[in-house]
This record gives C-alpha cells, sequence and structure tokens, in this order.
C-alpha cells in the first residue's frame, strides 16, 4: 500500500492507494473521523458492487452507515440531484457530527463532496473513488460542484476530504472504455508536470491497461502524487493549479455541446489535450514533437484525437467563452512548450483556437 499525504496545513489529508483496501475502509475512515454516523453517496451499478462490502467494514469499526442511490451519468450532476441528497441526508437526521462518504466515480464524487460542503453549512468529507479518472483526478484537491445547462461545473465549493481511499482492485469491474477514459487524466499530469512519468507511461501503457497491480498502484500514486504536490501551492486554483486544466477548457466545451451524451469526460480532455497543443505551436511556443507524442500516446491508449462529428470549430471557441476559468473578460488556457512543462496563457485569441482546431481536423 502507498500513503501519500496532500499537506495543507489544518486541511491535510492522507491518500492510500493498495488491493482490498474497501475491506480496510471503516478502520482507516475511523482513524481520520470522529463521527461516528455515515452517509454513503453512491449510483446503482457501484452501490450492487461495493457498498455492502463499504458499510459492512464501516459497521465493523462502529460507524452506522446508510446508502443514498442517485442516478448515473454526467447529466444527473445537477442542483436537483442535490437537493434530492439533502433530503435523505434530513431523512437520516445526520447532524454536523457525521460525514458523507462518495463511492463511485468522478460524477458522484462531485455530487457528494458538493452536498458535504454546503449541507448544514459543511459536514466531514471522505471519497472512495472507483473509476481510474475519479483516482487520479476528481478525488483529490477538494474540488466539488455540478453543471449548470450552459456549461460544466459552473455552481460548486473547494472542500477537502478528511481520506482519499483508493482501491486498485476494484478496477477490475470498470468498463473498458472508462479505464481509457481515466488514462487521459493519467497522461496529462506527464505533460504538464513530469516528463519522466510521461516517459513511463509511453512505455508501460500496455501493462498498465492489462491492470498490472504493482504497475497500476505505482502509476495512480505518482498520479496522486503530482496533483497534491500541486494542490499544496496553490489550494484554490489562483496560478499554478490552473494547469491541471489542461486540455479541460476544450473538453468542457465539446462535454457542453454534446449535452454530456456520446463522450466521456476522459476523451473529451484527450481532445482538449491536442487542441491545446496545437495552439502552443500555432504560437510558436512548442517543441517540435510535442503533438506527435501526445497524439501517439493517446493513440495507444485507444483515445480520441480530433473533435466528434458535427461539432463545428466556431461552436467550439464560442462554448470556450462560458468557461468556469473566464476572469474579467479573458479566458485562462493552459498551453505547453514540451512534456512536463505546462503554463497559463492569459488571453490566447480566438483566431488561434481556430486555427488549431482546423490543424487538429487533419491530423
Amino acid at each position: 500500500m502507498s500513503k501519500l499525504r496532500v499537506e495543507l496545513g489544518e486541511k491535510g489529508y492522507d491518500i492510500h492507494v493498495g488491493t482490498s483496501l474497501l475491506d480496510r475502509a471503516g478502520e482507516l475512515i475511523s482513524c481520520a473521523c470522529e463521527g461516528k454516523a455515515a452517509a454513503v453517496v453512491t449510483n446503482r451499478r457501484i452501490g450492487a458492487l461495493y457498498a455492502d462490502r463499504l458499510v459492512q467494514s464501516l459497521a465493523n469499526a462502529g460507524i452506522s452507515a446508510r446508502v443514498i442511490t442517485i442516478p448515473a451519468g454526467e447529466r444527473y450532476k445537477m442542483l436537483s440531484t442535490v437537493a434530492r441528497i439533502y433530503e435523505k441526508l434530513l431523512d437520516q437526521r445526520l447532524d454536523r457530527g457525521g460525514m458523507v462518504i462518495g463511492l463511485g466515480g468522478g460524477v458522484v464524487g462531485d455530487l457528494a463532496g458538493f452536498a458535504a460542503a454546503t449541507y448544514l453549512r459543511g459536514v466531514d468529507f471522505v471519497q472512495v473513488p472507483t473509476s481510474l479518472l475519479a483516482q487520479v483526478d476528481a478525488s483529490v484537491g477538494g474540488k466539488t460542484g455540478v453543471n449548470l445547462s450552459r456549461g460544466k461545473n459552473l455552481v460548486g465549493a473547494f472542500h477537502q476530504p478528511k481520506l482519499v481511499l483508493i482501491d486498485v482492485s476494484v478496477l477490475r469491474t470498470l468498463p473498458g472504455r472508462e479505464l481509457r477514459s481515466g488514462l487521459a487524466e493519467v497522461i496529462k499530469h506527464g505533460i504538464i508536470r513530469d516528463g519522466e512519468y510521461f516517459g513511463f507511461l509511453e512505455t508501460n501503457l500496455r501493462t498498465i491497461k492489462r491492470q498490472d497491480p504493482a504497475v497500476l498502484e505505482h502509476t495512480i500514486a505518482r498520479s496522486c502524487e503530482i496533483k497534491a504536490d500541486v494542490v499544496r501551492q496553490d489550494e484554490r486554483e489562483s496560478g499554478l493549479r490552473r494547469i491541471l486544466n489542461f486540455g479541460h477548457t476544450v473538453g468542457h466545451a465539446v462535454e457542453s455541446l454534446t449535452a454530456y451524451r456520446g463522450i466521456r469526460h476522459g476523451e473529451a480532455v484527450a481532445v482538449g489535450m491536442v487542441t491545446s497543443a496545437l495552439a502552443s505551436r500555432e504560437m510558436g511556443l512548442a517543441s517540435g514533437d510535442l503533438v506527435d507524442r501526445i497524439v501517439g500516446i493517446l493513440q495507444a491508449a485507444g483515445l480520441p484525437h480530433k473533435l466528434p462529428p458535427g461539432i463545428g470549430h466556431a461552436e467550439i471557441v464560442a462554448a470556450m467563452g462560458l468557461d468556469k476559468k473566464v476572469a474579467h473578460g479573458k479566458l485562462h488556457a493552459v498551453l505547453v512548450r514540451s512534456i512536463g512543462s505546462a503554463f497559463v496563457a492569459d488571453d490566447v485569441a480566438p483566431e488561434i483556437w481556430l486555427k488549431a482546431l482546423q490543424a487538429q481536423a487533419i491530423l
């Protein structure tokens, strides 16, 4: 088992990465949280697989838990779903001494975390992510939130978990497409922060996809370590943390324009990373092999590198203008000079994005 620490002073917390950790969840959670009552938020599929094990483990540690089941899918990451969670928490009479546990992928974690951040003005929150994407990204850093009809994650709050519990063995039941989607965020960490790690991924991608336990644990732990280090330096995304949004500005636009149907988050981010790399090249900032290496590893991972059919370039650029990263009328976009070196550009002209999208179409 690997144990990492997100150093945020009084708000710091541990990340545990290992196999069969669900059966130790109660023990580990009771060390991080004082409460003896919990609400486990999950969806039907994940709940059927893992909720009983988690609830039993909590009971063994003296924590009474009830399960709240919500619909699965990005289109349900809305305020109406959070309202349903509030009602269930009230039915349970969960008070400020209780905790909310998110058991599931990124959608579950975001919804459960936002509910925990806002219910009774904030209760303890624990992340038990069950998708690769959530394990390496959404579960770490304290971002919670929901979508509005006009954009992704436009309502939210920073609410750090008390603990992140990553059981690598649950990925065996993850559909192949979801595993590939998670690889987009793994690859992103190498692109923005660690060229050596990116090289490791290029070499070991096939082994990771086969879910070799040791290689997978190392991969997840290293990705969490990269994100934790960035969060430590910039908890509330006022500067450095923005580099974690590499590929997300275009990716969120793609998700919004497809109404969160037919494309996974990681797939949209993969497309966005290529667009951003091409924008970097258009501005004369990127190294020569940057785009080729990114496209190559995405193809090896089974991820897309072009826009879905039917989405126009001008539509993408317009949707980017509604992104939550717009401040004072300027869109903060993440570009890359070389593998391992990302930076925030304050105002990339729409013409650059259009040229990048045109170049992407003929890759």
